[in-house]
């Protein structure tokens, strides 16, 4: 024997081809066991719960989209309300100034009118008053003549006959 034969027969033990056979068809073996029984459920599962966390994923995302669709539907039906809620303000304005120029003009027409039959009563009042006034002049000459025909009188006496005559009228009215 050679020297290399015992270092390597030193370090090296005998090696058991039939022991590594047995236990590479025992791993191997094992492995196909693994793969059918374990792997293949666990790998199932796996895809399984892939596939539901995919199929969430996508259901999120469909649901993001729809929010964003509906608060997009809701700031335009926000957006109309405001417009039409600002055409009903501008609308009810412009009836309320129309309105309020007809008040105005129905108030100025009546008061108008008011003042016409205001200044007819007066022209009337003061016709009438212009008739009585007569009248006593009239009655107030009458007397007057009636006295002096009756005398004739010197100044004192006729200041005196008109004064007279003037109480008894007062007299009269009163």
């Amino acid at each position: 024997m050679s020297m290399t034969s015992f270092v390597a027969g030193a370090i090296l033990p005998k090696l058991n081809t039939g022991d590594i056979i047995f236990q590479l068809l025992m791993f191997l073996l094992l492995v196909f066991l693994l793969r059918k029984f374990a792997f293949g459920p666990l790998l199932s599962v796996m895809r399984d719960r892939e596939q539901f966390v995919s199929d969430q994923i996508d259901a999120a995302e469909k649901s993001r989209e729809e929010a964003a669709i509906l608060l997009e539907e809701q700031r335009s039906l926000l957006k109309q309300s405001r417009e039409e809620a600002l055409a009903n303000v501008e609308s009810s304005r412009k009836l309320g100034e129309e309105e309020r120029e007809r008040i105005i003009g129905t108030a100025r027409k009546e008061a108008e009118r008011m003042s016409e039959t205001a200044k007819q009563e007066i022209e009337h009042q003061k016709q009438q008053s212009l008739k009585e006034l007569r009248g006593y002049t009239t009655q107030l000459s009458v007397l007057i003549a009636s006295k002096v025909i009756e005398r004739e009188l010197k100044a004192e006496d006729q200041q005196k006959l008109i004064d007279d005559v003037l109480r008894e009228v007062g007299d009269k009215n009163e």
